[in-house]
């Protein structure tokens, strides 16, 4: 690295403080990226559900939810190097940027350019929902392949599924582990994942509500990195539909509970839910900090967009925003 982008980044760890945890520049090779820590609402400064693990040389992404690829562009990695991407469920969040991943990154140039088939790992069903976006988007296969000649192997699909836990990917000293997960009691399958690589682990929850069986393959995580859910009490004192959502996902006390458990080096934060309306205001981030605070004293990252967290075997390094190098 050199001497002035060293610096810059080092600026950028000084500028973003935070008694919950240090920050550093990149130093080792276990790199996580929020890409995307938003839901459903189309929120300009919180993308769709993705995550990038850069582990050794494996590029994975997990979930790929709306403006994954403008992410990637962002951080400079090119759609066509990811090596495979997994998928935690079936909600459009999480799966509404895979046409976008796919696609653009089969066209010839830096930013795609992909060689080889379109690797998509998930729970029973993402065979057949590659199937039908291949069949929804033949003609543009067609016609880009008839007008560009791109070769046929970077839009070829490879896409594998499992139906419980277990090792679903190991290469490069890699080892991705897929772990069922409690989004309620009819939106199944859902899956958490836990990445190892060199001693090092990282568990990311998918979305759920507490999980025991999460819990279980937390154990001794470097990093975990979790959804969490909030409501305006009294708009979910009178709204079912909130009762409802609140159900399907953990809340800050019950993360804190478990980090306090689990004890990683970092617990964070993402695909943060705030449930509110113009009549009753949405809790904010600090909120979500302060009710976590209530169970959990260890380190916390409360993650945005672009955050990313270098994974080593003392701590885990926050850097604020990765796209900033």
């Amino acid at each position: 690295m050199g001497i002035t982008r060293r610096f810059a980044i080092l600026s950028i760890c000084l500028a973003f403080t935070s008694a919950a945890y240090t920050c550093a520049v990149w130093a080792q090779d276990f790199k996580v990226t929020l890409l995307g820590t938003g839901v459903p609402f189309p929120a300009t400064d919180r993308f769709g559900a993705a995550t990038l693990v850069e582990a050794g040389k494996e590029r994975l992404l997990f979930d790929v939810g709306r403006g994954a690829t403008i992410r990637l562009n962002q951080i400079g990695v090119s759609m066509g190097t990811l090596n495979a991407v997994f998928l935690t469920h079936f909600h459009s969040d999480h799966t509404s940027g895979i046409p976008d991943l796919w696609l653009t990154g089969w066209i010839g140039r830096y930013y795609g350019n992909r060689q080889s088939p379109f690797r998509v790992i998930g729970p029973k069903g993402t065979v057949s929902l590659m199937q039908n976006l291949e069949r929804a988007y033949a003609d543009d296969i067609r016609i880009r392949y008839e007008d560009e000649k791109n070769p046929m192997e970077g839009v070829a699909i490879a896409a594998s599924e499992y139906a419980s836990d277990g090792v679903v990917y190991e290469k490069n000293g890699v080892t991705v582990t897929a772990f069922e997960v409690d989004h309620g009691a009819l939106i199944k399958p859902a899956y958490g994942y836990r990445i190892d690589y060199e001693g090092r682990s990282v568990i990311l929850s998918g979305d759920t509500r507490y999980s025991e069986n999460l819990e279980k393959h937390a154990q001794g995580a470097t990093l975990v990195v979790h959804e969490v859910a909030i409501a305006n009490q009294e708009y979910y004192d009178k709204t079912p539909i909130v009762k409802y959502i609140m159900a399907h996902h953990i809340t800050p006390q019950e993360a804190g509970s478990l980090f306090a458990r689990v004890k990683p080096k970092l617990a964070a934060y993402t695909h943060l839910v705030f449930l509110g309306s113009p009549d009753y205001p949405a809790p904010k981030v600090a909120d979500i900090e302060r009710t976590t605070r209530a169970a959990y004293s260890g380190p916390l990252a409360l993650g945005t967009d672009l955050m990313a967290f270098d994974v080593r075997n003392d701590q885990v390094i926050v850097i604020p925003d990765a796209s900033k190098k």
